[in-house]
């Protein structure tokens, strides 16, 4: 028995692929026949066609998109923004820049079990979470808090991680992607995916400005690819495991039967291995991603218990959230004021506008904050780290705020 087993996970077994599915795989790869609902590299739409964004035989349609994504810096700075954990000085969990690499290693895994585009799947594995705030999922809600304050719109990391690729730092991401991308939010389990439909960037657009005005758009929002699919359901699988490990590692939980289960497994092993095995069962060959009534029912048993025993505090060591809250709105306001006063020193301009227009190519700081400027705020503190975050505060306001952290020597 694994260290991290209990009793009650040894009686659940690795589940194994259907002998009818298993042989259907291996003869359709024996074959070369890839599957009939495969996202195919020469249906690739962007928003501009140039010359040099055009598939080669070195460098495929999605394989590009993998690559403009890889060099953005807001791809660099997953490396510093909290997963589920705040505040603690810990390099063996799980950093947002790991999580996406875990999303597309079990998202390519599936892909490849049904025969689709694993390009495609990594380029919105890797770009899903570029527009996410630092701190998580609790700076995602104090960003919107404010953002809605001032504006009347919603912040959300999907929507936003489309405005990164496509709006600021200018790639000229296809549209594939960037909808794999504004769809992935696994915060909403379904049993069956089936496949929405996205005819252009007009629509895209649309979509995106729907999300903005009403956050409970997002909650409609279906992939118009089956590899978009896949890393949504993959983006479930990569956090739901691993998030209990690291609470484990953590000391949040000491063992694992605080979870129950049914087919899944309690471990971040099994519930890979389990999850996987049951959408290939119930997906191969098929116009949709599913699973057995079975296995979602014990999906969504361990998202919620994990809500129950880890994320109710988001991972704020010693129930820091209020004054990370506190802080989120001090700085919206800062850097809103800084912006309006034109202040060619402040940290907005030499750090974020400057840097951002550079690297974009084609977006010049005029044409950039002649938008509303509240659009800029909200993009200068989701592409903050997690420790930029706080230095920019106490350079801002010259105090360093009572916030918990959880350093190396904290056990000794």
């Amino acid at each position: 028995m694994e260290a991290s087993d209990t009793l009650s996970e040894t009686t659940i077994p690795y589940l194994q692929l259907d002998p009818e599915v298993e042989a259907a795989i291996r003869a359709d790869r024996a074959a070369g026949r890839p599957s009939p609902h495969r996202f195919e590299d020469e249906a690739v739409v962007r928003r501009d066609d140039l010359p040099h964004d055009r598939a080669t035989l070195t460098r495929p349609a999605f394989a590009r998109d993998i690559e403009k994504i890889l060099n953005i810096p807001a791809y660099n700075r997953y490396t510093d923004k909290t997963q589920v954990f705040s505040f603690v000085q810990n390099d063996d969990i799980c950093r947002r820049g790991l999580h996406v690499q875990l999303v597309s290693r079990i998202a390519r895994g599936i892909g490849a079990l049904l025969g689709l585009n694993e390009q495609l799947i990594e380029a919105i594995a890797l770009g899903h979470d570029v527009g996410h705030t630092p701190f998580g999922h609790a700076g995602e809600r104090f960003l919107s808090a404010v953002y809605h304050e001032h504006t009347g719109r919603w912040f959300n990391h999907n929507v936003h991680s489309v405005r990164v690729l496509d709006k600021l730092y200018r790639r000229n991401i296809s549209l594939q992607t960037l909808d794999g991308v504004l769809c992935h939010n696994g915060e909403f389990a379904q049993q069956v995916l089936t496949l929405g439909t996205l005819e252009g960037f007009e629509a895209l657009d649309a979509l995106v400005e729907a999300c903005n005005a009403d956050e409970s758009t997002i909650g409609t929002l279906r992939p118009s690819t089956l590899e978009g699919c896949v890393v949504r359901v993959s983006d479930m699988i990569a956090y739901v495991g691993k998030d209990r490990a690291d609470a484990l590692a953590m000391g949040v939980i000491d063992t694992l039967d605080v979870f129950d289960s049914d087919v899944i497994g309690l471990n971040n092993a099994k519930i890979i291995n389990n999850l996987t095995v049951d959408i290939v069962n119930h997906s191969y060959g098929r116009d949709r991603i599913a699973m057995s009534e079975e296995v979602f029912a014990d999906l969504k048993r361990a998202k919620r218990q994990n809500y129950e025993v880890i994320y109710g505090r988001e991972g704020m060591v010693d129930d820091t959230s209020n004054i990370v809250e506190e802080m989120f709105a001090q700085m919206y306001e800062r850097v809103l004021d800084d912006l309006r006063a034109g202040d060619e020193g402040s940290p907005v301009m030499r750090h974020h506008v400057a840097r951002l227009c550079a690297a974009s190519r084609t977006i010049t700081p005029e044409r950039y904050l002649a938008q509303d400027l509240n659009d800029v705020v909200a993009d200068y503190l989701a592409s903050m780290t997690d420790s930029y975050f706080m230095a920019i505060y106490e350079h801002l306001f010259g105090e360093r705020r009572p916030v918990s952290l959880r350093g190396y020597c904290a056990d000794l």
